[in-house]
């Protein structure tokens, strides 16, 4: 069995950002970023904050869709001009790893480095990396996620039907796990487990069983934890949004507003559902 990590640094950007200069300051690097990439990169380099850049070694991004703005701007571009003298700055940036390699070349960092496109598991999946990187004697790894909604996604979505009593939103969130703690430690995460089921059935059977084993792995019972399910009110939906709740449950934790452990249930579209552990250090 993975044993489970510390959170030693934390960091989060949603809604109001930040003055990216600060985060950011070669401003030609700066005006190449897309508002995603930024939002992503500046949140990584918040986290990692005055940590060596050689105790870092794996850089772990995750996002359900990537850089959805210069995707569609390289997509239009393709269209307009008939396939003809592109601008390839788009297509550079729209790529799903971009966040984690600007991350790599600002702090010259070389170390382990990858990005999980896994949509609703997008996250989970970077997270379960970056345990196994712990696990097998890497000092400090930095995991984070990040999705941003564009106009035409929100069309497409609530076309789909995908938007029912809720609304779509973005963020980044990182986090820099280690196997030691110390005196700036937010909480303790443990393995994630994933599992599918199908959207026409009633899963609430299955979905009980397996929280149920999930918290026999861990020697917990449903009594002994709070479970974290409705954390989507604040930060809306996106593939990646989990780690938002893993960002709330460590604040609380750290702020001693919850002792009891805190189980995290992510239920993406009926499809995709996942569990994250998170206790106090």
């Amino acid at each position: 069995m993975i044993a489970p990590a510390y959170i030693n640094s934390i960091a989060s950007i949603r809604a109001e950002e930040p003055d990216y200069k600060e985060l950011i300051p070669n401003p030609t690097l700066r005006r190449r970023m897309s508002r995603i990439v930024k939002m992503g990169v500046a949140c990584g380099l918040q986290c990692i904050g005055n940590t060596p850049t050689e105790e870092i070694e794996a850089i772990i991004t995750a996002t359900g869709l990537g850089c959805l703005a210069d995707t569609e701007k390289f997509m239009n571009n393709l269209l307009d001009n008939q396939e003809q003298l592109l601008n390839p700055t788009p297509f550079i940036q729209s790529t799903f790893n971009t966040v984690g390699a600007q991350i790599a070349l600002i702090t010259q960092n070389q170390s382990y480095n990858v990005t999980y496109a896994h949509r609703g598991f997008s996250f989970e999946s970077a997270l379960l990396d970056g345990l196994l990187r712990i696990h097998e004697g890497n000092r400090q790894v930095l995991i984070g996620a990040f999705d941003e909604i564009t106009e035409t996604l929100h069309i497409i979505l609530q076309r789909m039907g995908l938007l029912k009593d809720k609304y779509a939103e973005e963020g980044a969130q990182f986090f820099l796990l280690s196997k030691e703690q110390n005196e700036q430690t937010y909480a303790r995460i443990y393995a994630p487990c994933t599992f599918v089921t199908s959207p026409k059935e009633n899963n609430q059977s299955i979905i009980y069983r397996r929280i149920e084993e999930y918290l026999q792995q861990n020697h917990l019972t449903f009594a002994e934890v709070v479970v974290l399910s409705n954390y989507q009110a604040p930060c809306g939906q996106y593939p990646t949004a989990s780690s938002y709740a893993v960002w709330q449950a460590a604040n609380l934790l750290k702020e001693n507003e919850e002792d009891k452990p805190l189980l995290i249930y992510t239920d993406y579209n009926h499809i995709n559902h996942s569990l994250i552990l998170v206790s106090k250090p």
